[in-house]
């Protein structure tokens, strides 16, 4: 996991732990002495919620715990793809991207980010600027040039 993906993670369960979980069992409270539970809405809903949450504490927990935070900007071998690399490519279609590969946790195709176990990440890794490499797709394969390699910090 990239530094960046590490803090966003760590932020979320901040503001999970620290401001939903705390507002939401206040809400609960509040709809738990209202008599009647089966019908009351606020609290059915806020339980459920609350569920969900503590679901995602206990994800995010293990997720931070186990996680090995790679900076890119520490990569010794610049000239090759690895993990936290972005790398731009151009397809046998014309069409130039740029992709950043990162960790699971951390993708976003809006913004270009991958995983790193994705088929273009795993046809793009190790590859060097000015390589032709080969992604396997439905539609068949795919021929990828590597024209850029940059490792931000």
């Amino acid at each position: 996991m990239t530094p960046e993906g590490w803090h966003r993670l760590s932020q979320e369960r901040e503001h999970l732990l620290k401001v939903e979980r705390p507002k939401l069992v206040e809400t609960v409270s509040w709809a738990a002495g209202n008599g009647d539970r089966s019908e009351n809405g606020d609290y059915l809903y806020g339980k459920k919620r609350l569920r969900e949450i503590d679901r995602r504490l206990r994800y995010l927990a293990k997720r931070l715990e186990s996680a090995v935070v790679v900076n890119p900007a520490n990569q010794p071998n610049k000239t090759q793809v690895f993990f936290g690399a972005s790398v731009t490519y151009v397809d046998d279609t014309d069409t130039e991207r740029t992709v950043k590969i990162v960790g699971q946790d951390e993708v976003d195709t809006s913004r270009g980010h991958v995983s790193w176990v994705s088929p273009v990440a795993r046809a793009l890794m190790k590859a060097r600027v000015g390589d032709v490499v080969t992604l396997t797709t439905p539609r068949g394969p795919v021929e990828l040039e590597v024209l850029d390699i940059r490792y931000d910090g």
